[in-house]
Formats: C-alpha cells, sequence, structure tokens
C-alpha cells in the first residue's frame, strides 16, 4: 500500500508527540500558544480594515471581515513595516537582523548558487547574500544565524511551519524549515511562489508539467476542488491537534502563498467581484484576498471550539507592500496602494508598510490602534519574550527590539529610533519610483532616501505628506545632513553591500559622502 508523504508526516507527527506529551505538560499553564499569520505581497490598502486615518475607496472595494474581527480583539498598528520584497522580510524576522546587517538585500532564487539580480550598465552586482539564511556555518553567500524557531523548541514549544518558506536557495541548509527549528512542515520549500493555486493542477506537480515552484506535501487534495489556500489552512489545523491534546505549547508560521502571483481566481469568492464591476483581473485578486481572509477566520474558530483562544496570540504580518499601479514585470496592474507612493520592490511607503494586527488576549487592550513605528526584525525579540524565553543565546547580534511596550501601551511613542532599508540591487530590468539601487532611513516623522545611480536624496515628513509628494530636502538642510550621516554611520558598521560603480571598479559613494538632491 503506498502511503502519500502528507498522511506519512501526520502519522509521524502524532506518533511523535504521544512520546513527549506526557512531559511538555508542564509548560501549558505557563506559555501561551502563538501564531504569525503571514501572507504574501499584501498591500497596506488591501483589505476592508482600514490602517489609515480614514476609509478610502480600496477599503469599500474588498471584503477582510476577519482582519476587522482580529482587530477588534486586538492592537492595529497603522506604521508597522517590513522590506521591500519578501526573502529580506523573511530572513529579518527568522533572524532578528536588519536586512542591510545580515546582507539578504533581494529574494533569494530557488536555484543553487544563483542570483536573483539582473545585470545592469552602470553598476557590477553588490556582495550580497544570495543563497539566503543558513543555521550551518560555512555555506557560501549565506548569513550564519540562530533562528527563533529552534530557540522556542528548545524551550518546549512544538512547532510548525505550514505554506512558503522562501529563505535560502537549493542545496542549503537553509533551505528547509526542519533544520530552522521546525518540527513539523507542510509545503515549506525553496521557491518563493506557488505553480499554480489548483488542486485541478496538482499545485503545479502535473508529470511534465511541474517546476521548481510546484507546491509539495499536499497529495491528497489532487483532483479536488480545493484551492491552494484553503488546504493549507485545513493542514495547519490538523497539526494544532496532537499539541492542544497534550497541553503543549505551539507555535505556528502559518504563511501564506496568496496572494502572490499567478492571479487565479478563488472560485469561492470570484463572481461577487465580477458582479461588483471589477475586471476580471482584479476580481482574481480580491478573491486571493479573501480566501485568506477566510483562512484567518478559520484559523480563530478553530481555537475557539478547542477552547485555546483564550491562550493563543495572533500575530498578523504581509512580508512587503502590493503590486503598483505599474506593475514591474509588465501586464495588467491588479492592486494600489493609494494613498502611499509605489509599492513591491520600492522603498517608498507603498512598498514596505503593511497591515498588522496583534492579539494577545489579557495582554494588548482589544479595539486599540498603535501610530508608533515597527519593523519586522523586531518580530525575534518579540515573540520570544511572548514566550517567556530569556537569557538565550545568538550566533547573530540582534537588530530588533521587542515591541511589548507598544502592545501593553498602544500609544507609547519613541521617536528617537531609525529604521532603515537597504537595496543595493537591481530587483527588476527597469527603474521605478523607489526601486533598485536604493537606500532609506526613517526616525520620527522624518524619511529620507538615498538613490545610488546619482547620489541624489528625498526627505519627507510622513506625518504631513503621507504619500511622499512633496521633498523637504531644500528646505531642512539640516536634518537632511543628520539622516544622511545616521544611515551612512550604520551601514558601514553593518558593512552592509554596496553595488560597484563599474567606471572606478568601486563601491558606490555613501549618502553622507554627496550632497545632491532630487
Amino acid at each position: 500500500m503506498k502511503v502519500s508523504p502528507s498522511k506519512l508526516y501526520h502519522f509521524l507527527l502524532n506518533f511523535s508527540l504521544i512520546l513527549i506529551g506526557t512531559t511538555s505538560s508542564i509548560y501549558a499553564q505557563k506559555k501561551p500558544n502563538i501564531i504569525v499569520f503571514l501572507v504574501d505581497d499584501m498591500g497596506w490598502q488591501d483589505t476592508s480594515l482600514p490602517f489609515w486615518t480614514e476609509k478610502t475607496p480600496l477599503n469599500a472595494r474588498y471584503h477582510t471581515p476577519n482582519m476587522e474581527r482580529l482587530a477588534k480583539d486586538g492592537v492595529k498598528f497603522t506604521n508597522a513595516y517590513a522590506t521591500p520584497v519578501c526573502t529580506p522580510t523573511r530572513v529579518s524576522m527568522m533572524t532578528g537582523m536588519n536586512a542591510a546587517h545580515h546582507k539578504v538585500t533581494n529574494w533569494t532564487s530557488p536555484q543553487y548558487q544563483v542570483s536573483s539580480d539582473n545585470a545592469d550598465e552602470q553598476f557590477a552586482p553588490a556582495s550580497w547574500n544570495y543563497a539566503g539564511l543558513s543555521p550551518k556555518a560555512g555555506i557560501p553567500n549565506t548569513i550564519h544565524a540562530t533562528p527563533y524557531p529552534q530557540l522556542l523548541k528548545d524551550a518546549g514549544y512544538f512547532t510548525i511551519h505550514v505554506g512558503k518558506a522562501h529563505w535560502a536557495s537549493v542545496g542549503t541548509p537553509g533551505v528547509s524549515p526542519y533544520n530552522l527549528g521546525f518540527i513539523g512542515n507542510i509545503a515549506g520549500h525553496a521557491a518563493g511562489h506557488p505553480q499554480s493555486y489548483f488542486a485541478q493542477d496538482y499545485y503545479g506537480n502535473k508529470p511534465g508539467k511541474n517546476t521548481m515552484q510546484s507546491v509539495p506535501d499536499l497529495e491528497e487534495y489532487y483532483e479536488s476542488d480545493t484551492f491552494l489556500t484553503e488546504a493549507l489552512t485545513l493542514e495547519a489545523l490538523k497539526t494544532l491537534e496532537a499539541p492542544i491534546k497534550n497541553k503543549q505549547p505551539f507555535y505556528l508560521n502559518l504563511a501564506h502563498y496568496a496572494v502572490h502571483v499567478p492571479l487565479q481566481a478563488d472560485s469561492r469568492f470570484y463572481q461577487k467581484y465580477l458582479d461588483q464591476g471589477l475586471d476580471p483581473q482584479e476580481a482574481k485578486y480580491a478573491s486571493l484576498l479573501e480566501g485568506m481572509d477566510k483562512s484567518l477566520g478559520d484559523v480563530m474558530d478553530y481555537l475557539k471550539a478547542k477552547k485555546v483562544d483564550q491562550n493563543t496570540i495572533i500575530i498578523f504580518m504581509s512580508d512587503n507592500g502590493g503590486l503598483s499601479l505599474t506593475p514591474p514585470r509588465g501586464g495588467i496592474a491588479h492592486t494600489q496602494n493609494l494613498p502611499l507612493k509605489a509599492g513591491k520592490g520600492s522603498v517608498h511607503e507603498g512598498g514596505i508598510r503593511e497591515p498588522m494586527i496583534v492579539k494577545w488576549p489579557g495582554v494588548v487592550k482589544p479595539g486599540s490602534t498603535a501610530n508608533q513605528y515597527v519593523i519586522i526584525e523586531d518580530f525575534f525579540p518579540t515573540i520570544l519574550e511572548m514566550a517567556g524565553i530569556r537569557n538565550y543565546k545568538t550566533i547573530q547580534e540582534l537588530d530588533g527590539q521587542s515591541m511589548l511596550p507598544v502592545l501593553k501601551q498602544p500609544n507609547y511613542v519613541n521617536n528617537d529610533r531609525s529604521l532603515i532599508w537597504h537595496t543595493p540591487n537591481k530587483w527588476i530590468p527597469n527603474d521605478g519610483p523607489g526601486i533598485n539601487y536604493k537606500s532609506a532611513i526613517r526616525k520620527g516623522n522624518w524619511k529620507l532616501i538615498y538613490n545610488m545611480r546619482d547620489g541624489t536624496k528625498e526627505l519627507y515628513d510622513l506625518k504631513a505628506d503621507i504619500g511622499e509628494l512633496e521633498n523637504k530636502a531644500a528646505e531642512n538642510p539640516e536634518k537632511l545632513k543628520e539622516l544622511s550621516g545616521l544611515l551612512a554611520a550604520q551601514l558601514k558598521k553593518w558593512n552592509s553591500p554596496m553595488p560597484i560603480v563599474k567606471s572606478t571598479g568601486k563601491p558606490v559613494a555613501m549618502p553622507d559622502q554627496t550632497t545632491s538632491m532630487q
């Protein structure tokens, strides 16, 4: 009798939990369960839940009632940041390091030792870690770091990854969630997007048609009408059965492939958006969003039915902004981020500001809003502090800061901290707003963007100008100088990768070495 890999996985998973169940119960009354619900390519405006001071037409377009429900039970972050593209965000989350520090500054190719950078006439490639994250030392072109799931596992948590991983390239140890501290893994591998969301396509695994983007581990759903988002949700909930039964605290990293391309309609929701008057591409995108939101609701319903909802933290986040009005890879525009400028791949707000919600019963005030800016590397120390894990040791130096002060007091303000973004790469063939060879820093309400191509700088007051429409560089030379110096000092301290100017053979100038203003 042939047993599918997913069924074999669940058998071994339950068997192992029977063995450890007797010792795991000592953690149950002390440690909360933790779920990170991570969405791919979801923009700040791609939801019926407004993250701004007012609702917009885009908020009216989409239907995400479970995000609204989560926000009523938790705190909504209006200034939560990731990186412009996916792998740097995921590595920052796993390591607690800023992308300019861990040097995984672009997405990792699933192919072994292949850089995803495009060729450029002006610059030779920066020396970045294009093979991603590695828990093992000595792997070329990787960042060697301690991932926090390993620390959770060591502290008695049952750690599970479901969905997109995309931390490293094939042929390196970081490609496998098992090597990063996860006891269970479903569908996590090297690829950054699914070949297909459709079960009829075997999620891309049809013989002769499969590629590196084919989603593994979901054989039992082949030939059904189960959309990929739904299949991952069903599998995620199965993995929670045993730890809940054994009273073992769990950590679930539920990382959906949605809403990344390919744009494929989730038939459960597609027609309603066509009926609203959306064109087919926009309707497909909206259906992907609502399917993701249904998954969130299903998880919340499951926790309540199992009577563990009051001891479970849920953290909702996206890995980068939505695609912009002019898609960098061509094709039909399917989402936008207004009033934010630009989108995925950009250091402008549309590429890095994300929808984030945290529910923590008994700690977070329900229905609250936090305006303090936070960034993805903050997840590492925050999650470990949530789990009560202290005095832990890591290979790497952490850049993230615990968000507990904000979670406990949503009106908490710290304008002295600087956030940094660094893209010394050619992500797409053509430059767009804030895309390719850009660095940025935010301190307080001020944000500086540095263009490595020509040394020009932009300066914005985000409190007055969230759309980054008015460059204030000429009017504020002292602020421009301050932020240029802070950005340069940090990039130098981290030895951040910089592109090489072909005409000179030298790295591009640091932001404090130029005085140009756009």
